[in-house]
C-alpha cells in the first residue's frame, strides 16, 4: 500500500475545521513535501514526525529511498500549529503498511516531540464538538487535554501520552504473550486504552476574597453593583483615589450567578483556543482587568493570526478597565459595538471575522488627572487644559453605552476603624442578583433567542415587556427631557428601572424605580 488516509484538525479563529491528511509513497530519491497552505510550524513537522516514528521502534522515513507527499485538505484552508503531527505519523506508517488498523470515525490531535512523547495543544474542546456534529467517534489527543475534551458527551477521547500507545492500541496485527504462551490479540487480553470518563463540572464558588460586607461605606456603589449583577447592565464608578473602586470591583464578580452548562462550554472553548485556559475548564464568570497601556489589538482581538481580545475572553464575564479614562481613546471607542452589539466585528485584508463579546463593563475613573477635582478639603491641582482633555476622553456615545454612573466618595475614618460588619454579606446579595435572573429567565422564556437578561432587550422586548403605567411614564418623560437623554439612554433607564423592579419582586415598574434609574445617569460635573 503506498497511499492512506487519516484525520485531525484545527482550530480557525473560534471555529474548528476536521483536516484530511492523506499521505502517497512513490519511488525515487528521499523527498518528504507537506501541501496544503502548511504554516512554518505544519513544515517542520517533517523532522519532528521522522524522529518520532524513529525513536518509537520504526524506519526512519529519511532512511527511505521514496519520495513522501502529505497532503492536507481542504487544500485553500490555511494550516497552521503542530496539531497534526500525530495524524501525519500514523497515516506514514500505515501507507508504508508498518501498522494496520481503520482509521474512518478517528481524529489524531497532537504535537510530537522527537522521542514520539504526545504533547499539549490548544483549542481541543472546540474540535470535539465539531467532531461529534460530524459523526466522528474517537478522539485520540494528549493526555493533557483529555479532560477538557471528555466535557463534550457522546464521543470517545483517548488520552495518550506518546505514539507508541496509540499503535499498540489500534494496530490490528500487534500480538502479546497469553497465559498459555499463545499469542492473543489486544483485543482479547484487553490491553487497549481506556476512554477518559465524561468530565463533571463541579460548581465550586470561589472563596472571595473581599466580601462586601467588609467594604466600608460605599452604600450607594454596593446598591448600584447588585442592579449591575442582576440585569447585566454596565457600570461607571467614579471619586478620588483611595476610596475603594478596584476593591468594589473586585468583590463584583463573586455576585454573578453561577454558570449554565452550556456557557461552560462556550467559555471553556474560547479560552483554550486563546491559550489562557487555566486548568481543565472555566467554572466561574471570568474576569479580565487589562492595564490602560493594553493596545486596541490586545482589547478587541486580530493579528495576523487573528485572535481574540480581551473583549471576548471576558465574555459571559467581566471586564474591568481600571483607570478608564487612562486608556488610549481609541482603545476606548473600540467598545461602541461590544457594548451595544455583544459581539465585535474586524475587518482585515485576509477577510472579515466576528467575536462574542458579551461582557459586564465595570469602569474607574478618577474625576480629574490629579484625582482632587470636586473633593471636599482638596484642591485641583490640574491645568484647565488638562482636565477638559481628560474629561474629554469619554465620548458621548460611550457615556450612552454605560447604563449606571456611580460616585465613590471618601469614607469617614471613624466608619473605617470600626470593627463591625458593613452591610449584606456577599452570600447574601448574591441570592438577591440570582432570584432576579430566575424572573428574567421566564420573562424571557418564549422570547428572542439568546436574550437572558434586561440589559440585552431591544426596542421591540421594551414595548412588549415592560408596560409603564400613565403616570409613571409621565414622570420618566418630563425627566428625560430635563436630563436631555438620547433615545438610547432613554431606553436604558427603562431597562435599569425594570432590573430594580425585579430585585424588589414587582410585577409592574413603579414610579420609585423609575427615579432610582434616572439617579444613576452621569453628572456633567464628572464626565
Amino acid at each position: 500500500m503506498s497511499f492512506a488516509k487519516a484525520y485531525s484538525a484545527q482550530v480557525t479563529l473560534l471555529k474548528a475545521q476536521i483536516v484530511d491528511i492523506e499521505v502517497d509513497l512513490s519511488k525515487g530519491l528521499y523527498a518528504f513535501s507537506v501541501v496544503g497552505l502548511p504554516d512554518k510550524a505544519v513544515e517542520e513537522s517533517r523532522d519532528r514526525v521522522s524522529a518520532a516514528i524513529k525513536n518509537s521502534g520504526f524506519k526512519s522515513p529519511k532512511q527511505k529511498n521514496q519520495k513522501i507527499v502529505i497532503a492536507l485538505a481542504p487544500a485553500d484552508l490555511k494550516k497552521e500549529g503542530p496539531a497534526f503531527d500525530l495524524g501525519m505519523a500514523l497515516a506514514y506508517l500505515l501507507a508504508t503498511e508498518e501498522i494496520k488498523f481503520n482509521p474512518s470515525g478517528k481524529i489524531f490531535l497532537g504535537e510530537l516531540s522527537l522521542d514520539g512523547e504526545v504533547r499539549k495543544i490548544s483549542g481541543v474542546l472546540a474540535i470535539a464538538e465539531e467532531a461529534k456534529k460530524r459523526g466522528f467517534e474517537e478522539i485520540y489527543l494528549p493526555k493533557e487535554n483529555a479532560r477538557e475534551a471528555a466535557l463534550i458527551d457522546g464521543i470517545k477521547i483517548f488520552g495518550v501520552k506518546n505514539i507508541q500507545e496509540v499503535i499498540t492500541h489500534l494496530d490490528e496485527r500487534r500480538t502479546v504473550g497469553g497465559e498459555n504462551g499463545e499469542n492473543q490479540t489486544e483485543t482479547e487480553i484487553q490491553i487497549k486504552l481506556k476512554p477518559e470518563p465524561p468530565t463533571k463540572i463541579e460548581f465550586k464558588e470561589e472563596e472571595c476574597d473581599i466580601d462586601f460586607s467588609e467594604i466600608k461605606g460605599q452604600e450607594t456603589a454596593k446598591r448600584g453593583l447588585e442592579i449591575a449583577a442582576a440585569g447585566g447592565h454596565n457600570i461607571a464608578m467614579y471619586g478620588p483615589p483611595g476610596t475603594g473602586k478596584t476593591m468594589l470591583a473586585k468583590a463584583f464578580s463573586h455576585i454573578l450567578p453561577p454558570l449554565s452548562f452550556d456557557e461552560v462550554l462556550e467559555i471553556t472553548a474560547i479560552h483554550s483556543i486563546a491559550r489562557t485556559l487555566q486548568g481543565d475548564l472555566v467554572g466561574n464568570p471570568p474576569m479580565r482587568s487589562p492595564h490602560h497601556t493594553a493596545s486596541y489589538v490586545s482589547m478587541v482581538g486580530g493579528g495576523a493570526t487573528p485572535k481574540p481580545g480581551e473583549v471576548t475572553l471576558a465574555h459571559r464575564g467581566v471586564l474591568f478597565l481600571d483607570e478608564f479614562a487612562e486608556f488610549d481613546r481609541r482603545v476606548i471607542e473600540t467598545l461602541r459595538q461590544p457594548l451595544e452589539e455583544r459581539e465585535i466585528n474586524i475587518s482585515r485584508a485576509k477577510g472579515s471575522f466576528s467575536f462574542p463579546a458579551n461582557f459586564i463593563l465595570i469602569a474607574a475613573m478618577n474625576p480629574c488627572p490629579c484625582g482632587n477635582f470636586g473633593t471636599k478639603g482638596k484642591d485641583c491641582v490640574c491645568a484647565p487644559i488638562n482636565l477638559v482633555k481628560y474629561q474629554r476622553k469619554i465620548s458621548g456615545p460611550i457615556i450612552d453605552r454605560i447604563d449606571m454612573w456611580l460616585e465613590v466618595s471618601k469614607v469617614d475614618h471613624q466608619k473605617l476603624s470600626s470593627d463591625k460588619n458593613d452591610g449584606d454579606a456577599t452570600k447574601e446579595i448574591k441570592k438577591r442578583v440570582i432570584a432576579a435572573r430566575e424572573i428574567q429567565k421566564k420573562r424571557f422564556a418564549e422570547s428572542r433567542k439568546g436574550t437572558k437578561t434586561n440589559s440585552e432587550m431591544n426596542t421591540r422586548d421594551l414595548s412588549k415587556m415592560v408596560n409603564l403605567k400613565k403616570e409613571v411614564k409621565e414622570i420618566l418623560n418630563s425627566s428625560a427631557e430635563k436630563l436631555d437623554l438620547s433615545a438610547r439612554a432613554y431606553h436604558r433607564v427603562i431597562k435599569l428601572s425594570r432590573t430594580i423592579a425585579d430585585l424588589a419582586g414587582s410585577d409592574e415598574v413603579e414610579t420609585n424605580h423609575i427615579l432610582e434609574a434616572l439617579q444613576y445617569r452621569p453628572k456633567k460635573m464628572t464626565v
